[in-house]
C-alpha cells in the first residue's frame, strides 16, 4: 500500500486529498481540502498551501487537470493556471506522478466505483455494462466529456474535449439563442450553454421573450434561484438547460457508440432531483430512427464523493501498480 496526493484542478476550485492505492486500485481516500484557483498564483503555490495545512506530503502526485494534457505547458481552460509536466518532480518534490484530463479521471472513477455509487436518471434501471463503451458527460465550470471502454474486468479511458463540439439548435427558441450567442463569439460550442455559465445566456434569452428586465446577479445566485424556484424565468432557463444537456448527451453517446451514459460534474450532482423530471430524457432519446436504441440505454448519475480525486488516484494506481 502506498500514498499519493490526489489533486482535481478545475476552473474554479482545486481539491487535494491523500489517497491510499494498491494493486492497481484505490483503497481509500481522505477528506478533501478545497482551494479557489483565483486566490492562488499557480498550482505550485496552491500545493504549498495544502502542504502547510496537511504537513509533509507523500512523494507521489495524481493530478486531474481541466484542460488538454498534451504539450510542455498545460493551460487550464477556464483559469490562469499553467502546469508544466517536466517541472512537476522538481517543483512539487515528488518522485512519481500522473497528469490526466479531469474527465479522464472521472472515467477512471466510473470504472472503479461500486454499483451503489450510481443512481438511475432515465432508461432501464440496470447496472452499467461490463463490456462496451460508457459515455461520461459532466456540466460544471465547463462541460467535460470522456469515454470508458470496458472489457470483462479490464478497461481503457479515452480523454476527449467533446464539450467543445458545435451547438446544434433543435427549435425556434434555440435558433434565436444561437443567433444571439454568435454576436458575442464567432463559434458557439455546447459548453457555452450546457455549463455553469450557460444558464445566464438562457435566462437572458427567455427574459427578452417575456419583455422583462434581466436581474443582475452572478452565476451562483442565478442557479440558486433556478433550483429553489424563486424566479420563474430562471426556472424556465433551467428546464431549457436540462433539455440541451440531454441533446448533447445523446449526440455524444451516438458518436461514441455508447452502451450507457454517466452524468457527472458539479452541476450534475445539484441536478440529481431535477433531471429525471425535466425534458432531459426526452431530448436524449430524440434521435429519429435511433430513438428505440437510445431509450434502451441506461443513464446514470455518479454519486461518488469527489469522483475527480478518486479517479486521479485510480489513474495513478493503474500506472504504478
Amino acid at each position: 500500500m502506498s500514498q499519493v496526493v490526489a489533486v482535481d484542478i478545475g476552473g474554479t476550485h482545486a481539491r487535494f486529498a491523500i489517497a491510499e492505492v494498491a494493486g492497481g486500485r484505490v483503497q481509500s481516500i481522505g477528506a478533501p481540502t478545497t482551494l479557489k484557483t483565483a486566490e492562488h498564483a499557480s498550482f505550485q503555490t496552491a500545493w504549498q498551501a495544502f502542504a502547510a495545512v496537511h504537513g509533509p506530503l507523500p512523494r507521489a502526485a495524481a493530478i486531474a487537470f481541466a484542460g488538454p494534457v498534451k504539450g510542455q505547458a498545460l493551460q487550464l481552460t477556464n483559469s490562469h493556471w499553467v502546469v508544466r509536466p517536466d517541472l512537476i518532480r522538481e517543483r512539487l518534490n515528488v518522485d512519481d506522478y500522473v497528469v490526466i484530463n479531469d474527465f479522464g479521471a472521472v472515467a477512471h472513477a466510473v470504472a472503479q466505483a461500486g454499483a451503489d455509487k450510481f443512481r438511475t436518471l432515465c432508461g432501464p434501471d440496470v447496472a452499467l455494462p461490463d463490456r462496451g463503451v460508457i459515455s461520461i458527460i459532466g456540466p460544471g465550470t465547463g462541460l467535460g466529456v470522456a469515454q470508458l471502454l470496458r472489457n470483462d474486468g479490464r478497461y481503457d479511458v479515452v480523454e476527449t474535449e467533446g464539450g467543445h463540439i458545435d451547438f446544434a439548435p433543435l427549435d425556434a427558441f434555440e435558433d434565436g439563442l444561437l443567433a444571439t450567442l454568435r454576436r458575442r463569439t464567432r463559434r458557439v460550442s455546447v459548453e457555452r450553454i450546457a455549463s455553469g455559465s450557460g444558464l445566464a445566456s438562457l435566462y437572458e434569452a427567455l427574459a427578452a421573450i417575456e419583455g422583462v428586465p434581466v436581474v443582475a446577479r452572478d452565476d451562483k445566485a442565478l442557479w440558486t434561484a433556478a433550483l429553489d424556484g424563486s424566479d420563474n424565468i430562471a426556472v424556465a432557463a433551467l428546464d431549457r438547460f436540462c433539455m440541451t444537456l440531454g441533446s448533447v448527451a445523446g449526440d455524444i453517446a451516438l458518436a461514441q457508440g455508447a452502451h450507457a451514459i454517466v452524468i457527472a460534474g458539479g452541476l450534475g450532482a445539484r441536478l440529481a432531483k431535477h433531471l429525471p423530471q425535466s425534458g432531459f430524457g426526452t431530448r436524449l432519446a430524440a434521435k429519429g430512427r435511433f430513438e428505440p436504441m437510445m431509450r434502451a440505454l441506461p443513464v446514470k448519475l455518479i454519486i461518488l464523493d469527489e469522483p475527480g480525486l478518486f479517479g486521479a488516484a485510480a489513474a495513478y494506481a493503474r500506472e504504478h501498480p
